[in-house]
């Protein structure tokens, strides 16, 4: 009797045999081999036509015809490595079932190898990247490039040098975890590493310069992680699909959905990213237009062979007990083609100049925060003068949409949900929008009390709402359970996750308050601030760290959802009053700093007017004293109200046992006192006697 990677004996069922009946090695290197001949053949093509133009735009020597075609090639493996890693983590993490123990399955530990693989030759590439990106940009022949003298000297000068040591990093850490992963909850680490790893592309080439940069670095961050996971995923299916995998009809109908959701959001961010750098009467007069027509033309057929792919093969699976993916697999692959063909027109057009190449005319602050700035932040500025974030705003409204489905489902099926809560999740989703996208979020880059307007906007005030808002609770009542004997669905991660070792760990009251606290004067007093204002990607992870650490403490302190670590009202309350001082310190300490804070970021915007930056910074601490006051002070009064709530509940449930009971626990007590009370009566009666 033979034993499968995942600890479980290979002849135990027919059925969990079967992902091993068929090897599907043979379709994945066949397939991995097509797919990068026809990108790096695309990409080649796309930087021959468009090379010249780039060499005499930036005036930089040509490197030699190693460096020119070496870099699209180079870009097109590693991106596809990149993507094949992530969708395979994708896969063995949520398109196919653990084993009951957490255990991967055979489908899974396969895909969690191939992920390694993948990522392993998404690093090699990422070190590639480093001395051809030092040579594109100095113009030297690749063999001067490759002397480490030359390498260490160029690399604080290079920044897309930096970036792909960056991604190398990553995608070795990726692949050492998917590499020794046996256990589902390994896939999620896989998949964080996997996708920062791709990050650091979004924040080089085009998009990372020239006006309007946040809304292109945005748009290129959904864009490059949507089309890693359309595409990517497509593989690991295929290939589990062509080796008859057991779960293959579940595999394939989720990955369907998560592939519609991918085309909207690829198609979506590439024209925004692509009309960020040209006009619309640029598309057929230029080659970067017409490459990017051609991307987009791919991409419209990749997502026709996914609408067949709904409309036939998905049906003629779910149709029959046996089904044959035989049909899937030819769209599949043709689809695959048409994915190699966009990643190679990808690459070219990184490699290819953009129309406008818009450095000579923008402004400092242009040039650093993306856009101008009319005048100084007024009233009717802050509420009227919108500039959409692609990361938050678009999370915010999904949110929003999301949290009214649920409703809608309870609603529809008769189940009450309280209004209040709606209200409250809401109005977290609008705050989340106006501190990220109105005037609030526009003027937050480029002055330092607007910046901690909107910090305590999203540590404070959006965290208590959306937290009010209950959205674990909603989301285990309106999802449906899997059922006996069928695969976890997304209701089952959610409790799994709730009651993991992870979510113990992280909502631990200690960690909590250091995240909720502790971040403030790290962040601003330890010079934390200095270094992460300059960095577009460090500013998304602020905001983001801002949420979550936020979340987690008045998860802890006020949740109304299960928490890992239910807590009693009065050491709930203990928490909030420890964090009282700590906020109304910070604040003070903040106004009583003399040295100013970021103080050479923000004057090298030179604001087109008049600014104090000291008696900003001075505002700012009094925004954190005042507004970080005033939210803590309403969760002291919504905990006194749930601790309330919580004395009626337990009163209301002893006044129904008693009712059911018939007073037996106060008849037991009085018969108890009459018992204890029995000696000193007889006593009491001789002593009279």
């Amino acid at each position: 009797m033979t034993v499968t990677p995942s600890g479980t004996s290979a002849d135990t069922t027919d059925e969990s045999r079967r992902d091993s009946l068929r090897d599907p090695s043979r379709i994945r290197a066949l397939l991995i081999s097509l797919l990068v001949v026809v990108g790096a053949v695309a990409g080649v093509l796309v930087t021959a036509a468009s090379a010249a133009t780039a060499l005499r735009l930036t005036g930089v020597p040509d490197p030699g015809w190693v460096t020119t075609y070496g870099l699209p090639v180079v870009t097109v493996v590693g991106q596809l490595s990149a993507a094949i890693g992530f969708g395979c983590a994708v896969f063995a993490g949520f398109f196919v079932p653990a084993q009951p123990g957490g255990a991967l399955d055979v489908g899974g530990y396969r895909a969690m190898r191939w992920a390694a693989s993948a990522m392993f030759v998404w690093a090699v590439c990422g070190v590639l990247m480093i001395p051809l990106s030092i040579s594109n940009v100095s113009g030297q022949p690749l063999a001067d490039s490759l002397i480490p003298t030359n390498v260490v000297n160029a690399y604080g000068v290079v920044a897309d040098g930096r970036y792909w040591l960056w991604t190398a990093i990553f995608a070795i850490l990726a692949a050492a975890v998917a590499r020794v992963a046996l256990r589902w909850g390994w896939t999620l680490v896989v998949i964080g590493l996997g996708f920062l790893s791709l990050m650091p592309s979004a924040l080089a080439g085009h998009s990372s310069s020239g006006g309007a940069h946040d809304l292109a670095t945005n748009s290129l961050i959904l864009h490059i992680v949507g089309a890693a996971l359309w595409m990517g995923g497509l593989l690991v299916v295929l290939a589990y699909a062509f080796g008859n995998g057991r779960w293959r009809t579940l595999a394939i109908r989720r990955y369907s959905r998560v592939a519609f959701w991918c085309l909207f959001v690829v198609g979506v961010s590439g024209v925004v990213n692509a009309l960020v750098r040209m006009s619309f009467d640029d598309l057929f007069t230029t080659t970067y237009g017409l490459v990017a027509v051609a991307k987009v033309a791919t991409l419209v057929l990749a997502g026709v062979i996914g609408g067949l792919h709904r409309r036939f093969t998905i049906r003629e699976l779910e149709a029959t007990d046996d089904p044959r993916t035989s049909l899937f697999v030819r769209f599949a692959a043709i689809e695959l083609v048409v994915f190699a063909v966009a990643f190679g027109l990808g690459a070219g057009l990184s490699r290819t100049p953009p129309p406008v190449l818009g450095t000579a005319n923008v402004s400092p602050m242009e040039l650093k925060i993306g856009y101008d700035l009319a005048g100084p932040p007024t009233l009717t500025r802050i509420l009227f003068d919108w500039r959409f974030d692609l990361i938050f705003g678009t999370a915010a409204i999904i949110a929003a949409i999301v949290y009214l489905r649920g409703v809608y489902r309870l609603r529809k099926r008769g189940d009450h949900w309280p209004v209040g809560r709606t209200i409250a999740w809401l109005l977290g989703c609008v705050f989340l929008l106006v501190a990220t996208s109105s005037g609030m979020g526009r003027y937050s880059p480029a002055m330092f009390s607007v910046h901690m307007m909107g910090h305590m906007m999203l540590s404070m005030l959006v965290p208590v709402l959306l937290v009010l808002g209950g959205p674990v609770t909603l989301a285990l009542r309106a999802l449906p359970p899997a059922g006996r004997g069928n695969p976890p669905g997304p209701r089952e991660w959610i409790n799994g996750a709730i009651h993991s070792k992870y979510s113990r760990f992280a909502t631990h009251p200690l960690i909590v308050i250091v995240l909720f606290v502790g971040s403030f004067y790290v962040l601003y007093l330890g010079g934390v601030f200095d270094m992460v204002v300059k960095n577009h990607s460090a500013h998304l992870l602020m905001n983001l760290h801002f949420l979550v650490s936020g979340y987690l403490f008045y998860w802890l302190t006020i949740g109304i959802d299960p928490s890992p670590r239910p807590l009693r009202p009065i050491a709930k309350l203990g928490i909030v009053l420890g964090a009282l001082p700590f906020h109304a310190f910070f604040g003070v300490a903040l106004m009583m700093t003399s040295s100013i804070i970021a103080g050479d970021w923000y004057r090298s915007l030179m604001h087109p007017w008049a600014l104090d930056l000291a008696a900003d910074q001075r505002v700012g601490g009094g925004i954190a004293w005042a507004t970080g006051e005033f939210p803590l002070v309403l969760v002291m009064i919504a905990l006194l109200v749930q601790w309330h709530r919580q004395d009626d509940r337990e009163a209301r449930r002893f006044d129904r046992r008693e009712a059911r009971d018939h007073d037996a626990e106060l008849a037991g007590y009085n018969a108890m006192l009459q018992k204890m009370n029995a000696p000193a009566r007889r006593d009491e009666g001789a002593a009279d006697q």
